[in-house]
């Protein structure tokens, strides 16, 4: 169990980013803080004053988690990413791109400029930032167009070179005119280099002339001047405050890094998507004690990338690897494109890998006994329901279940696990379009055509990383037994698909005491967290249906059943109503609860347990 007390001391005084989790482990609040062991904790402090909405997210917390950054500015972008990836229902202030400013390079150009930008798009120019300072960004840009005397204008050079006068700009000294040829392109494109050198993160040479053009202005009582250039000074130290959480390449890309006590192991894996960071999984490993860094990643990334059904363009590790060469080649086969895998040594990305480790060596010495335990219900559990039916690298569960009432409004859910956890963006809802009456097996037989012809035509689509159903299972779970896995096994071979099936057998009791599979029943230990992971997906399959079955059925869809008995009519129909309060708890009533009702009497009662039953 998560022990929000003992967790709130163990919170480090560092930026970063909180998670909320509800009881159901999905995100409900994103947050960002200067330190969070002051930021979190507020939020369990009785004494403060919270207001309603926030009283109201409090008591739905169940855990959280939490992302340690650099400085406030990375903390902030990474909130905003996490917003827009998981849309957490408590935040409200939802951020676009559009709110953080860029510096943009138009490299791609024979005399490149320095502008100002709200969008950081996939073309030949080069992005700096986001920055959380739009004044900040317009000033560093004045500040280095004056000091490397580059263009401003919008003129198309070298096509428009010596059609038009030189500008102002020229005249007072801040631009060397290419626009008349007085600069050649090499000599103006020293000077973007080194412009370029002091976005990448050499400021110390301009912050130190201009620190020292203010004392200067100050020794000769020019105040206003000094001012100004402190102004200017400050303005260069936001923008020198460099982030590393979203990259203007916009690629795919994970990050791995390792921190190990020779005894224990976490692997931390930031996941970048469309250049944004947008999550991160840590994962725990037993090390013999001559395991270095290098074999321990090499480990991983063998296990980890057989398993997982995305692999991205570039894999960014902290320190070389024995079999680098090898395991490009192989990804690059699974990927069907090709797979670097990269160590950074400077700039950018060595600070995001530097961040992974940082973080993975804080959940090493703070949650080593947390992972082991949710590894254990998680993943762990997942192992053993693979080795009971003989898979390796059982990584995606399907579960599909069927509600209706008396074939009423029948409907089909279909609910996913991934590595043991609930993947609710991936839950699927079908509305039954060609059965009527209440046939399980029939219902059942649609829902599974639809969704894997669904996916097969995503696939052909070139839609397998980001497509609704593009993505199949390891295993399918059915709640039933013989019957549900020849119904499923049928359609998939129809299909021309192959993937394992397996029932979930109960007892008298509706309680489930094994599996089916391959025609056999194979008896699980009801007290193995493998017994357990799957009593909560066979649960959650039967609450998903039944909730969206509840939200089709108006109190006028209900209604209508009972008027398709004969002898009921709207006296005897509201007086049901009135006793059981809902259609459910009127097919469970016995004849004898029935007759007893007001206005019923035997052939009545009679009529209506028999069309229930």
């Amino acid at each position: 169990m998560f022990d929000i007390q003992e967790e709130l001391k163990k919170l480090p005084a560092k930026p970063g980013v909180y998670i909320m989790h509800d009881e159901k482990d999905a995100i409900i609040y994103v947050g960002k803080a200067i330190s969070l062991k002051n930021r979190v904790r507020q939020y369990f402090q009785s004494s403060r004053n919270k207001g309603p909405k926030i009283e109201q997210m409090v008591t739905r917390i169940r855990r959280f988690e939490y992302i340690v950054t650099d400085s406030e500015l990375e903390a902030l972008v990474l909130e905003c990413n996490l917003i827009k990836e998981h849309r957490p229902k408590y935040n409200t202030m939802l951020k676009d791109d559009k709110t953080y400013p860029y510096i943009k390079v138009t490299v791609g150009e024979e005399f490149p400029r320095i502008l100002f930008s709200r969008t950081m798009k996939k073309d030949k120019s080069r992005y700096f930032g986001p920055y959380t300072s739009a004044g900040a960004v317009k000033d560093t840009i004045e500040l280095m167009n004056k000091l490397f005397r580059l263009r401003v204008c919008n003129r198309n050079l070298p096509r428009d070179i010596g059609l038009e006068r030189p500008c102002l700009n020229y005249h007072i000294k801040q631009c060397d005119a290419p626009c008349q040829g007085y600069i050649s392109r090499e000599a103006y494109r020293e000077q973007v280099d080194q412009a370029l050198e002091f976005l990448n993160g050499n400021y110390k040479p301009i912050l130190q002339m201009l620190e020292k053009q203010m004392m200067e202005a100050s020794e000769a009582l020019d105040f206003e001047r000094a001012i100004e250039l402190r102004d200017l000074l400050n303005s260069v130290k936001q923008v020198a405050q460099k982030q590393k959480i979203t990259a203007s390449d916009g690629e795919d890309k994970d990050v791995i890094a390792v921190s190990t006590d020779r005894k224990e192991a976490v692997v931390q894996v930031f996941f970048v998507r469309n250049g944004r960071l947008i999550g991160r999984e840590h994962f725990y490993l037993q090390v013999a004690p001559h395991d270095n860094r290098s074999t321990i990643i090499n480990s991983f990334l063998k296990q980890f990338y057989s398993g997982t059904p995305f692999i991205p363009k570039e894999i960014m590790l902290q320190e070389e690897i024995e079999d680098r060469e090898v395991l490009e080649q192989w990804l690059s086969t699974k990927r069907n494109g090709k797979v670097y895998i990269r160590v950074p040594q400077r700039g950018t990305k060595e600070k995001l890998v530097e961040l992974a480790e940082k973080n993975a060596r804080m959940v090493l010495i703070q949650d080593s006994e947390k992972i082991k335990r949710e590894e254990s219900r998680t993943i762990g559990a997942l192992k053993e329901i693979g080795n009971w039916l003989g898979l390796e690298h059982l990584m995606r569960v399907e579960a599909f279940d069927i509600s209706n009432i008396s074939g009423f409004e029948s409907v089909g859910s279909m609910i996913v696990y991934e590595k043991g956890k609930p993947k609710q963006s991936d839950y699927r809802k079908f509305k039954i379009k060609t059965v009527k009456g209440p046939d399980d097996y029939a219902s059942m037989e649609e829902v599974l055509r639809r969704r894997f012809t669904h996916g097969m035509a995503e696939q052909q689509e070139g839609k397998e990383a980001y497509g609704k159903f593009s993505r199949f299972p390891d295993l399918i779970m059915m709640d039933g037994g013989k019957g549900q896995v020849n119904v499923a096994l049928r359609v998939l071979d129809e299909l021309g698909l192959a993937i394992p099936v397996c029932g979930m057998v109960k007892d008298d009791h509706h309680r489930t005491r094994g599996l089916y599979y391959q025609n056999e029943e194979i008896p699980i230990d009801t007290r193995s967290e493998g017994f357990h992971l799957i009593t909560r997906i066979q649960d959650e399959a039967h609450r998903f249906a039944i909730e969206y079955h509840r939200s089709l059925r108006g109190k006028q869809q209900v209604h209508s059943v009972l008027d398709d008995i004969e002898g009921i009519g709207e006296t005897r129909r509201k007086a049901l109503m009135r006793k059981f309060k809902s259609l459910e708890a009127i097919r469970d009533a016995s004849l004898e609860e029935l007759e007893q009702t007001e206005s019923m009497n035997r052939a009545a009662a009679e009529k209506v347990y028999d069309f229930f039953h």
